[in-house]
Formats: C-alpha cells, structure tokens, sequence
C-alpha cells in the first residue's frame, strides 16, 4: 500500500474498500465497499461488514462484529473485557489470562460519535445509538437509545418525542 497505511498481511480486505491514511489493520476482515476513515484501528478477529462507513479515530477491537450496512460515527470506542486489568499475580498480563468478550452490531444499525460500546452487547438491526452514549446492555431492533448508560428513547418508526421544556 504506502507509508501511511498499517495493514499487516493477514488483513481480508473486500472489493473496492476506501482507506483513508493512517489506519492500523491486523488480523481483522472488512466486506466489499466499506469505507474507513483515518485513524481507525482494528484488530485481529473483528470483522467489518460490506456497505459500511466507519469514521475517523474509530477503535474496533477483538471480538466485535459488525454486520453490513452499518454506520459508526467519529470516535466510537468498542470493548472487549468487562474487567480489566495490567497485572495478575503481580506480573503483566497476557492474552492467556483473560477470555475476548463479543460484541455484535446488527445489520443496518447507526452508532454515534463519540459513543462506548461496552463488551457482551448486541445492538439489533436498524438501532440508533446517539452521539455520546454508553451502550451497556442490549439494543432491541429499530430501536433509538442514548445517554450514560444508554436508555430507550423510542422506536426508529414512532412519532418523534415533544420537546422537554
């Protein structure tokens, strides 16, 4: 590729996937024309689907699945251990002392900038997440959730809320 790009061989990339610079890839699979942003780095056994749009400063780590047709915004953050730790016993830790924790976004969902997604989540078909939340537990599909943690808001297909005054 060229000096801005970090793809190590072992990296399954579709057809016609956009790379902006600066991105680190290993051990990962991105679908057919899916577009990723600069600064995003995703690791070994993700998986991107096709027909996706992954922004800029974007983590994509270990475990999660991304289904096709999905949408991340600007630095969202996935996670993959609900207790992490640096040491065990007093010594660093190694990928042997702790077990990679899943985390699936369904085909067709939208996740915000700025958002968290907290491991052992599935967030279902055609969700919306907003900007700044922190998804802690499920995702019904055609769901609207946000807020810390993120909370139901509504359907994707229900009438929009009246304003709080």
């Amino acid at each position: 590729m060229n000096e801005y790009l970090c793809i190590a061989p072992d990296v399954r990339l579709g057809n016609n996937v956009k790379l902006s610079k600066f991105v680190n890839f290993y051990g990962c699979e991105i679908g057919d024309n899916t577009k990723i942003g600069a600064f995003v780095e995703i690791q070994k056994n993700a998986r991107v689907g096709s027909n996706c749009k992954v922004s800029s400063h974007t983590f994509i780590c270990e475990g999660v699945t991304i289904e096709d047709e999905v949408f991340i915004g600007h630095g969202v953050t996935f996670i993959n251990d609900t207790y992490p730790r640096a040491t065990s016993d007093g010594r660093l830790q190694t990928g042997a002392d702790w077990k990679v924790e899943p985390t699936r976004v369904c085909r067709g969902a939208s996740i915000g900038s700025g958002a968290t997604v907290l491991s052992n989540v599935t967030i279902g078909k055609k969700a919306l997440v907003g900007a700044g939340s922190v998804v802690t537990k499920d995702v019904p599909d055609n769901a609207i959730v946000a807020g810390n943690p993120a909370r139901l808001l509504r359907s994707v297909d229900s009438p929009a809320l009246a304003p709080v005054r």
